[in-house]
């Protein structure tokens, strides 16, 4: 990259260069993470979830303004953006794009996305060199598949559990429990979704489908010994009398979980999936929890699996005392 004196020769070109490369979402997303890490092209595809001809479409632009610089390692480019290679009023219009831009809900998004992919390069390197180990666990998987651990973490769930699945859909989860647990009660107001459960469910004699509101759910008052509430919350305007429901049908000691969509911006995907809230924050989470009566709180950020083109979940998970 090019430095620069720090004198202005009066004219604006330059100026105004600057801040057309960083008057667009894309690449300000893009700055956001090559100031840290030094990424690939595929890296910032699947972080960004844009395609390969935009993202270096916007990389093209970025380089030709100094933004970054780059280097080719086999047939791979890499970019980064090194903050002290900047031009000084370069810099300071960055810093300042970059502290306006500290709670944009993508930019977290994205880091979910980047860990994963810091992880995934971890492993990578761990592979290459534990030779036998890793040939084992593609061996294991090639000759017994994945879901036997699924089975045997379920295995230790007491045998004497009654779990609701609030907003159960189709049934895929009861269809995992019932084997494991006394009694699994689907809750659901989509007719559609009810046949659906109770077709899977035709083998399992202790799981109960059921018609009803999350905000008035059909069970009385300490009938379970935990919860779910995976992927609906964002579906009801109000939350709150949801948690309250759940809190009331736990029994004391009870566990309520809960999986949703962290905040994000994707306003398509929001109307594409029909769901009224865009995510929660952490800390909007506990919060719901500890005002629907519920004690220790706790909400964690999933990292997004690696299929996933969705926004990244928040797992929460709160007791009943």
């Amino acid at each position: 990259m090019i430095k620069s004196n720090g004198k202005s020769n009066g004219k604006p070109d330059q100026l105004l260069a600057w801040m057309d490369g960083l008057a667009d979402e894309t690449r300000l997303r893009l700055l956001n993470l090559l100031e840290r890490h030094e990424l690939g092209v595929v890296e910032l595809c699947d972080i960004l979830q844009l395609p390969q001809s935009t993202v270096s479409r916007h990389l093209k632009v970025l380089s030709d303004e100094n933004w970054v610089r780059n280097r080719r390692l086999a047939t791979t480019r890499f970019y980064r953006m090194i903050l002290d290679e900047l031009d000084p009023a370069a810099r300071k219009l960055w810093l300042l794009a970059r502290e306006q831009t500290g709670h944009w809900a993508t930019l977290q998004q994205d880091e979910l996305r980047l860990q994963r992919r810091l992880r995934d390069r971890e492993i990578d390197s761990a592979e290459f060199f534990a030779g036998a180990a890793a040939e084992w666990d593609r061996l294991r998987t090639e000759l017994y598949g994945d879901d036997f651990t699924t089975a045997a973490l379920l295995a230790l769930l007491p045998r004497d559990l009654v779990v609701a699945d609030l907003g159960c859909g189709s049934g895929a989860v009861m269809q995992l429990l019932a084997p494991h647990v006394k009694q699994v009660i689907g809750i659901d107001n989509s007719p559609a979704m009810l046949k659906a459960a109770r077709k899977r469910l035709t083998d399992a004699p202790n799981a109960d489908v059921r018609k009803g509101d999350l905000q008035s759910l059909p069970l009385a008052d300490a009938t379970c010994d935990a919860a779910l509430l995976l992927l609906a919350l964002t579906y009801v305007a109000q939350p709150q009398p949801v948690l309250r429901e759940m809190h009331r049908i736990l029994r004391a000691g009870g566990k309520a979980i809960i999986v949703d969509l962290l905040p994000h911006d994707r306003e398509d995907f929001r109307r594409q999936m029909g769901q009224i809230s865009s995510g929660f924050s952490s800390e909007i989470m506990n919060e719901l929890l500890t005002s629907a009566g519920f004690t220790d709180p706790r909400s964690v950020s999933l990292p997004p699996g690696t299929d996933a083109k969705g926004p990244a979940l928040l797992l929460a998970t709160a007791s009943k005392t």
